[in-house]
């Protein structure tokens, strides 16, 4: 087990073969594309990478990754930190490799001869797993601004609607 800083570039069959299990961490404002939703980049991410050979000698790769964003609540505009988890399994094969006979379960990484750049794959993986609407649990939530404001009276004159004219054409069989 390797608990250095992640290697930016690795070989997953050579790591693979050895049974190596990589845990490190990274600097959140290493990975650019990640911070540009975020509303700072400090924090560290959390990554552990598993590199084995499955049953049927195929190069398999599980990760793990932890880490705590602070984006801006979409209900009540405020800093909401939220926490990232992310697990994902990968099969490793060689560009153009037929995967069909993958097992279910693997997502599918297709790599040629260049080493496997892990950085990249650990900023898609959490660029994947960010909320889509980030905000706070309802109950955390602060009120949005105009929430409060009391709803219209039923004595307040209602406005004609401009289409009223279209529904009546329709109805005129002369048109």
């Amino acid at each position: 087990m390797l608990n250095d800083p992640i290697p930016p570039h690795v070989d997953p069959r050579k790591l693979a073969d050895r049974g190596v299990t990589l845990e490190g961490s990274l600097p959140l404002s290493d990975l650019e594309r990640l911070c540009d939703p975020l509303s700072d980049n400090l924090g560290t991410v959390q990554v552990k990478f598993v590199f084995e050979r499955d049953e049927r000698k195929a190069v398999v790769i599980h990760s793990h990754l932890d880490v705590e964003v602070k984006m801006v609540c979409q209900r009540c505009l405020e800093l909401v930190t939220l926490p990232i988890h992310s697990e994902s399994s990968y099969a490793v094969v060689k560009e153009g490799a037929n995967t069909q006979s993958l097992p279910k379960g693997y997502d599918v990484l297709e790599l040629g001869e260049d080493p496997l750049d892990l950085q990249a794959l650990i900023e898609e993986e959490l660029l994947l797993a960010l909320p889509i609407v980030p905000a706070h649990h309802p109950e955390e939530c602060q009120q949005p601004a105009g929430a409060d404001e009391p709803e219209p009276s039923e004595d307040e004159v209602t406005r004609s609607n401009p289409f009223s004219v279209l529904a009546q054409l329709k109805r005129d069989p002369n048109v």
